[in-house]
């Protein structure tokens, strides 16, 4: 199936998650720019609290759509050594990339959350979400970070993604939630009719509506609404 948009993307994958509503001790986290407007509305359709994990994938110079690997928060550092090994990249060139798309991260992390600390996922369990996966080095950087955190349970869930990717994250993953595994996937903006890149600004107005919205949603039930 054809996606509308972004958003009704993560309307229908909040059905899917719907056992997930009003879950004790569980919140979720969006992998920046697009999988924010999908999250947003899995969040907000499940009570959620929403944060962002950064991940950054490196691209090779010149070719920066061509990922060899990902880093994320937190400082985990995911690399396709065959890929690597094939290009005969050095670790000089390799540092080099790692060292742009840190600056790049860390940029992101001070936009988006400003002086607020990201929510802890200690002992958590925690629903990471993107629009789509391709060859999932950005997920699996955001997975070997988040693991290092120590959560209860990690979710991997998305609207679209290739078969063989979505396969691979099972390993990886507590669970995995793939919504469409088409035969032929070629490119996740594929399966979206409207595929517009996300803004730094529309990232920043979806977190500060979630988190007014659950201080909200706080404040009602401790009155008991």
């Amino acid at each position: 199936m054809l996606f509308r948009d972004k958003t009704e993307a993560g309307r229908i994958l909040a059905d899917r998650l719907a056992a997930y509503a009003n879950y004790p001790d569980t919140m979720v986290l969006a992998l920046p720019r697009g999988g924010v407007p999908v999250a947003f509305e899995v969040a907000e359709a499940l009570n959620l609290p929403l944060d962002i994990f950064v991940v950054r994938k490196l691209g090779l110079p010149g070719h920066e759509e061509f990922a060899i690997g990902a880093i994320a928060s937190g400082g985990a550092r995911v690399l396709n050594q065959d890929l690597i090994r094939q290009l005969s990249l050095s670790d000089e060139i390799i540092e080099h990339i790692v060292a742009r798309e840190q600056r790049e991260l860390e940029r992101r992390e001070r936009t988006y959350r400003g002086q607020r600390p990201m929510l802890d996922v200690r002992d958590r369990t925690i629903i990471i979400i993107d629009d789509g996966l391709a060859t999932g080095s950005s997920m699996r950087a955001a997975i070997a970070a988040l693991r290092q955190k120590r959560p209860a349970k990690l979710i991997v869930a998305v609207p679209v993604g290739a078969r063989m990717t979505c396969s691979e994250l099972e390993a990886l993953a507590d669970e995995v939630i793939c919504l469409e595994t088409p035969e032929n996937f070629s490119a996740v903006g594929l399966w979206y009719r409207d595929f517009s890149q996300t803004t730094d600004e529309e990232v920043i107005d979806l977190l500060e509506r979630n988190r007014k919205n659950s201080e909200a949603r706080n404040i009602n039930q401790e009155a008991g609404l």
